[in-house]
């Protein structure tokens, strides 16, 4: 049996907002913002895959 089909939706919502947290990141620390808010978007989509990596989702 095959899967499903997925939604536009729930296939990109989380890519989506991970770019986006990595672009603020990125803007913050070029802009110079904030120290803390640009470590803390940049660090957070890498835990992810790390996380994601560690528990065999991604392949």
């Amino acid at each position: 049996m095959s899967a499903p089909p997925r939604s536009f939706v729930r296939v990109f919502a989380i890519p989506s907002a991970l770019a986006a947290l990595t672009t603020l990141g990125l803007l913050t620390a070029l802009l110079g913002v904030g120290e803390w808010t640009s470590w803390l978007a940049l660090t957070v989509p890498i835990a992810l895959t790390f996380y994601c990596l560690a528990r065999g989702r991604l392949a």
